[in-house]
């Protein structure tokens, strides 16, 4: 559940939003919030609403009636976009659509050049992100020589050069390979470890499981909203949200049912810890 603790950076107060010649609307009655550091899935069905919240944070899209506050500012306010988008990030799911330059350090700094920041400041902030993300090395490179999983990278480091409080990821491993995906997988988590809020869209459940918080969408509504644990337990929520449970947990559950007293396992190693105790 959420922190309320912690700084809220974007709240969802009864938001609907409906797409121009739609009947349906793609998000129906949404209401809940992300607070600083979390790491919150957010899954469904394709069309169930998850891209578009993630643009209604961001003030891309704005509700049709509710409220989206984001970093404090009203999104439906049009001189507070600058401040919203500068403190939330997005990432999306093709990292060639996103490049705009052609060397690496170039693409980076797009983002600081239109804040009107000193050449210093960018180039602190370029030097830092690709440090963070572990390009450093591939600072003069051509974008378009990159792997897959290293473009996401420059994507996500042209999100950080911007200083933002929370990233979101729109499906942005799911156009990669194995190896590219686990390499944006760590600097993800890395990045969350380290204090910045993140909100992942993805239809991979092992994905979910780094998550320590999943909303779950059915046309536009949240049917649930906790921990991922608590989601894979009901087959019913799975399947309105057209989701299949990871092997590992089909196989916690099948050791459950030969007699062994197991909690709910994040990766291999902890079900294997549990079977040890």
């Amino acid at each position: 559940m959420p922190d309320s603790s912690r700084a809220i950076l974007t709240n969802f107060q009864d938001v609907v939003f409906k797409y121009k010649g739609e009947e349906a609307p793609a998000i129906n009655g949404c209401s809940f919030f992300i607070s600083e550091g979390e790491f919150v899935t957010l899954v469904g069905h394709n069309s169930s609403g998850k891209s578009t919240l993630a643009k209604l944070a961001n003030g891309l899209l704005r509700p049709m009636s509710g409220g989206v506050v984001s970093m404090g500012l009203d999104t439906k306010v049009e001189a507070n976009l600058v401040n919203i988008r500068k403190n939330i990030g997005l990432v999306f799911q093709n990292p060639d659509n996103q490049t705009v330059a052609t060397l690496v350090e170039d693409d980076v700094a797009f983002g600081p050049e239109n804040l009107n920041l000193t050449s210093e400041e960018i180039r602190e902030r370029v030097d830092s992100a690709l440090t963070t993300v572990g390009l450093s090395d591939r600072k003069k490179h051509p974008v378009a020589n990159l792997s897959g999983g290293q473009k996401q990278l420059v994507a996500i480091a042209g999100v950080l050069a911007l200083r933002p409080k929370l990233i979101i990821l729109d499906e942005a491993t799911s156009l990669l390979d194995p190896k590219g995906r686990r390499q944006v997988l760590k600097r993800i988590t890395e990045l969350n470890n380290s204090g910045y809020a993140i909100i992942m869209i993805t239809h991979r459940m092992e994905e979910v499981l780094l998550s320590n918080r999943s909303i779950a969408l059915e046309k536009g509504k949240i049917i649930f909203d906790g921990k991922p644990e608590e989601l894979f337990a009901s087959r019913d929520l799975l399947t309105r949200a057209g989701l299949e449970p990871p092997a590992l947990m089909d196989l916690t559950n099948e050791l459950r049912e030969l007699g062994y007293k197991l909690d709910t396992p994040r990766n291999p190693a902890q079900l294997v810890e549990g079977l040890c105790q």
